[in-house]
């Protein structure tokens, strides 16, 4: 695992190496400034000599300002490795998640994606600084000071000899009880997230309803399991305090006795004496300080299984590209196409034998009940999902054999979800081709019917639209999207109902000008109301995920009891919207 974090730190490898370096030259001077204390002990002030006593004093004090220099540019180099580090798996793990599919998105959750890029790197990035410091230093210090301490008195390193393994024991053990606490900390973090991300975007909704204390106590609730899992690893983790400060209690006290007797037996100097505690001392500092950081590097595994389970996701989209890609036509074909949402397990099919063609330049409609499959048809298109069974084919090549840039880029999209990003108009219908003309983004926000209200904004296409475009209406928010489909000319089109917040004169507008200003452009549409597609070349009714009926109104009127059930719903009842 550290082998795999150790790939990710290009770029910043000097930083890397020159931490660990200066923190090893740091600890030699640290463990100089004993031997020279003994020095003014023994025979500066036992021997009654002030030069002694000079010459060691301002050497320790120079030692102790090369550590403090040392110290900090180990620091910086440690920052640097530890952000870098940070830096290149965030950016690897978004890229990853960029070629996700949606059913890979589906998988882990948005949630969780956003912790694990969020919170499980900056742990990592913590326990980065915490090893490439604290465990260097801790290390070298404890492995230098018991040498140390075995050449001034082998009988006193005895006792560090007996202690430590005891103090490793209760490590282990700690680490192997707060791994699944840790794992499930984040897991308990990833549902906290989930509760305030969907609280956020349906904000609207939950105040519309008066939800909001419903809300809070959600809220509560993942907010209590997340504190109740963390509690859990800390307060084991705070265990390992009192064991090490016991070892540390019971070894002074067994140093004092064995160094006091050897003193006053004459076989050791007093002030190597004083060394020798020192470097005790030392030693089990450093031990403490080795056992938070490897707590700190389990909290931190958890984290980065986490991380690499993201970057080792396979996709389930894999691009083609290995067959030359025909010129753009138009032409759609579904072959005997099922799918299904979970491919996994017992998942049920929410298609099932869809064999259609649509020609180039045609203008299809699809209708049907709610949960019939229509977005999941249209989805297939441009592989934001796969089939379960059968082919999609665009322009008589199989869309698993396209590049996806090759194949998306010949298709716009608008999907039921209009999205628009923070930045100004312009930017956003830029989207749909960033080389797009002045006049191309006035032609297509007239096409799309939204040139007449962008022009009463001061700015015009320079309006700033805030995140997800709240500062526009439902309707508006459709027709930039509409706008930003038409820049880019594609030879398919496909409108997943994308213009139910318009009146019917403004889609009747709208559909006028596929017709004008999209000839040969295959154009897809998915609307609830049938006077939305009653003049479409040909309307497809989807039932139960099957294509129950096709043909153009007037026909479907005389023969799909279906159809005529929906157009008789609407005429009588209003329009349907489900």
């Amino acid at each position: 695992m550290l082998k795999r974090l150790a790939i990710y730190l290009k770029g910043y490898e000097k930083y890397a190496v020159g931490s660990p370096l200066l923190v090893v030259l740091e600890t030699g001077c640290e463990l100089v400034i004993p031997l020279l204390m003994a020095q003014i002990i023994n025979k500066g002030i036992y021997g009654n000599s002030m030069t002694v006593i000079w010459q060691s004093g301002a050497l320790m004090v120079l030692v102790a300002l090369l550590a403090t220099v040392i110290g900090g540019w180990a620091a910086r180099c440690a920052a640097y490795a530890a952000q870098g580090l940070g830096a290149n798996l965030r950016q690897a793990e978004f890229e990853k998640i960029t070629a996700f599919s949606f059913a890979d998105i589906d998988r882990f959750s948005s949630s969780s994606l956003i912790t694990r890029l969020t919170n499980d790197l900056t742990n990592i990035q913590n326990v980065a600084i915490m090893c490439l410091r604290v465990l260097i230093r801790g290390v070298t210090m404890t492995v230098a000071s018991v040498i140390l301490t075995l050449s001034l008195s082998p009988k006193l390193a005895l006792v560090v000899c007996v202690v430590l393994p005891f103090m490793a024991a209760a490590l282990g053990l700690l680490m192997k009880i707060c791994f699944p606490l840790f794992e499930k900390m984040q897991k308990t973090l990833d549902h906290l997230n989930e509760t305030v991300q969907e609280n956020l975007i349906a904000v609207r909704v939950v105040k519309s309803y008066v939800r909001e204390d419903r809300e809070r106590a959600k809220f509560m609730d993942a907010n209590d399991g997340f504190t109740a899992a963390g509690m859990q690893a800390v307060l084991r983790m705070v265990a390992i305090q009192p064991v090490m400060m016991i070892c540390f209690a019971v070894a002074t006290v067994l140093v004092l006795y064995n160094g006091g007797n050897m003193v006053l037996g004459g076989e050791l100097e007093i002030g190597y004496l004083q060394t020798v505690i020192g470097y005790i001392m030392q030693i089990l500092m450093s031990a403490m300080m080795i056992g938070m950081a490897v707590l700190q590097y389990t909290r931190a595994q958890a984290s980065i299984r986490r991380v690499f389970e993201v970057l080792d996701a396979d996709s389930a989209i894999t691009d083609g590209g290995e067959s030359a890609p025909p010129a753009p036509q138009g032409r759609v074909e579904f072959r005997d196409v099922s799918f299904r949402y979970q491919t996994e397990g017992a998942g049920e099919d929410v298609l099932r034998g869809v064999n259609l063609e649509v020609k180039p330049g045609e203008f299809v409609a699809i209708v049907g009940g709610t949960g019939t499959g229509k977005s999941s048809l249209v989805n297939l298109i441009p592989r934001f999902y796969d089939v379960h069974r059968g082919k999609v084919l665009v322009d008589g090549l199989d869309v698993r054999d396209y590049a996806l840039d090759d194949l998306r880029g010949r298709i716009g999209m608008v999907l039921q979800n209009n999205v628009l990003f923070s930045g100004t108009i312009r930017e956003n219908l830029l989207w749909g081709n960033e080389n797009a003309t002045e006049e191309e983004l006035i032609q297509a926000a007239k096409d799309a019917q939204a040139y007449d209200f962008i022009m009463t904004f001061p700015e015009g296409f320079d309006t700033y639209l805030e995140q997800g475009g709240v500062n526009v209406s439902g309707g508006q928010k459709q027709r930039l999207c509409i706008a930003r489909a038409m820049v880019r000319k594609p030879s398919v089109l496909i409108l997943d109902d994308s213009t139910s917040a318009v009146d019917s004169a403004t889609e009747g507008r709208i559909r006028e000008s596929f017709r004008e200003n999209l000839k040969g452009t295959t154009v897809i549409i998915i609307a609830q109301r049938i006077s939305s597609v009653q003049y479409a070349d040909k309307i497809v009714v989807l039932d139960e995920g099957t294509v129950a009926d096709v043909g153009s109104h007037d026909e479907l009127m005389q023969t799909s009891r279906i159809y005529r059930e929906i157009y008789d719903s609407q005429q009588g009842g209003g329009d349907e919207n489900g």
